[in-house]
């Protein structure tokens, strides 16, 4: 599913002397929750000996979704905001305040005077697409605090495995610079699947968020569909 280096996402924390991260999951819905059953191996990229020229495919897979398009990826370090759910009751009243948005002088559209806190979480709280670290995507559920089953510490988001890296609508502001001009003008063909290079798809267009132990990466897993 995933294969991340070190030296291109500082954030993964491994532990011991590894630096790298693979997911791998199993293309069919698992019960009870109805999802791919993902693992996660730490390794060390010296000691990984021969390497694959094409990584081996399933024959056969619950739906298409689940078995991702080989692609390499494009780190890039970005700020992310939290979900507005995430916020303490305070902090969303002042989100859906219009004049605290124009005396900060944000530049927000005037078309968001009457739903300050749309624009929030459209353009600025909880980045969409494919992340390591970064903030839960909530929506189906209010926020679900997670915790580890060994020592009962609160576990943190290590990767999100998104069915798309921004929607069609106004969300397209997160689509890469380089790709903006693209996006803006509605290209089909082959760059239909600009917001979805991976052609990952979990459940109904949501994401997959994998949590890990803070305490320690060797602690068993757990995982959210939102």
């Amino acid at each position: 599913m995933a294969q991340l280096f070190l030296r291109d996402v500082p954030l993964l924390r491994p532990p011991g002397r590894a630096d790298l991260l693979q997911v791998l999951w199993c293309p069919y819905e698992h019960e009870p929750d109805c999802k791919p059953s993902a693992v996660l191996v730490w390794r060390s990229a010296a000691e990984v000996g021969d390497i694959l020229a094409a990584p081996p495919e399933p024959y056969e897979a619950d739906y298409p979704g689940y078995v991702p398009e080989p692609c390499v990826l494009a780190p890039e370090a970005i700020t992310d905001y939290p979900n507005s759910l995430d916020l303490s009751p305070e902090l969303q009243r002042l989100l859906e305040d219009w004049s605290r948005w124009q005396a900060a002088g944000s530049g927000v559209d005037s078309s968001y005077a009457r739903y300050p806190r749309e624009f929030y979480s459209l353009h600025l709280g909880n980045a969409p697409g494919w992340k390591v670290g970064g903030w839960p995507p909530w929506g189906r559920t209010d926020p679900i605090r997670r915790y580890c089953a060994v020592c009962e510490v609160r576990m943190v988001p290590l990767l999100t495995i998104a069915s798309f890296e921004w929607d069609g609508g106004e969300g397209r502001s997160w689509a890469p610079q380089e790709e903006q001009d693209a996006v803006l003008a509605g290209s089909r063909g082959p760059r239909q699947y600009l917001a979805q290079p991976t052609r990952v798809e979990v459940g109904s267009t949501d994401n997959l968020q994998i949590y890990v132990c803070p305490t320690s990466p060797e602690h068993p897993h757990t995982d959210l569909i939102q």
